[in-house]
């Protein structure tokens, strides 16, 4: 009986022979090479089997049970250790053909078993057919991985559209009163400069930086009339602009997107004020989501610092000024601290996203 030829990657399997006993060494060597097997390692320790194993692993281990010092079960202990619930390779070498040895044996984690002395067909045969087994758990592995990377790579590129789509909507409901919608831009780059400043984690200043966009996206329900007027608004117009903040919160609502949900709460509350005399809830201090305050100080700075209809940019240091008398008023005091002492930071966002002259 002929063995089968060996293919370009089974010739190449990585194969470790450990056995304590020199002579059999040589003999499975010998056989492995004149089978055409090119990557086969002999040891004689079981100790520098192991070493070996976890340095750059193995397609296949032929492995002596009865050894001194670690035994074979010891081995493949030491092997599940290093591969957890992936697959092991393990060719048992035995004289011992009892039940219990074997079950043991397999318990361990070893795959096949040929009995010492070897039959050369019958051990290039097993030795064939585990090597096929483990290639084509390689091939599978592989393949699992790619498509893990392609759904990967799916789910961000949706991720990325969503925020897209949010970031759009955001600077549409802007372009009805602001020509460039740069405000958005500048004012979410702020919001989450100032929350990771103020110990928010990493998460967090991603959905502020993305949800921030969303705060004034109400004003897409309010009238033009309203909304561009260039003078003072009287009460009843004024009561008109404040439903910009639940029409925003309507617009953003039913939807499990933790996004959306954080997005709905700072449409919602981005006009309370911390001593209370905010809309549309009239929530004060903590009771305000922190996310919110953090958008309502970056919306207001950058308002102060732009021109708008009803009335011209603010200098810089004016504008700074106000944030700090509104400190405790309008604004968290525990922010205007942090916001003041990143104010160079926000300035050259300022400066690198300014309107066009």
């Amino acid at each position: 009986m002929e063995i089968t030829p060996l293919a370009g990657e089974m010739r190449e399997a990585r194969i470790l022979v450990v056995d304590d006993q020199a002579a059999n060494l040589k003999l499975m060597e010998r056989m492995l090479r004149q089978a055409g097997y090119v990557d086969v390692r002999g040891v004689d320790d079981p100790r520098e089997a192991v070493l070996l194993y976890r340095e750059s692993g193995f397609d296949l281990v032929l492995l002596d049970i009865r050894m001194p010092g670690m035994d074979g079960f010891q081995v493949m202990e030491e092997l599940k250790a290093v591969e957890g619930d992936r697959y092991i390779p393990v060719l048992v070498l035995t004289a011992q053909t009892d039940r219990e040895t074997r079950v043991k044996a397999l318990e361990a984690g070893a795959k096949d078993f040929i009995s010492k002395p070897f039959d050369r067909i019958e051990f290039l045969s097993r030795i064939y057919n585990m090597l096929e087994v483990r290639l084509l758990h390689n091939e599978v592995k592989r393949r699992n991985q790619v498509l893990e990377e392609r759904v990967w790579e799916r789910t961000r590129e949706l991720h990325q559209t969503r925020l897209e789509v949010i970031r759009r909507l955001g600077r549409a409901s802007e372009y009805r009163d602001n020509e460039t919608g740069l405000h958005i831009l500048r004012m979410s780059q702020w919001a989450e400069r100032i929350g990771r400043a103020a110990g928010l984690r990493d998460g967090e200043c991603d959905t502020l930086l993305n949800a921030s966009p969303m705060h004034d996206v109400g004003k897409l329900g309010i009238p033009d009339r309203v909304l561009l007027k260039p003078g003072k608004l009287d009460p009843e117009e004024w009561a008109i602009m404040k439903t910009h903040t639940t029409i925003g919160a309507e617009l953003l609502s039913g939807n499990d997107s933790d996004l959306l949900e954080v997005a709905r709460l700072i449409a919602l509350t981005h006009h309370e004020r911390w001593d209370g005399g905010g809309y549309p809830q009239g929530l004060s201090g903590v009771g305000i989501p922190l996310l919110a305050r953090i958008t309502t100080l970056a919306d207001v700075f950058d308002a102060l610092l732009a021109r708008r209809p009803y009335k011209e940019a603010w200098p810089v240091e004016r504008a700074v000024a106000e944030i700090r008398r509104e400190s405790g008023r309008q604004f968290d005091p525990d922010l205007v601290e942090v916001f003041t002492g990143i104010l160079p930071e926000l300035l050259a966002i300022h400066r690198e996203l300014a309107e066009p002259r």
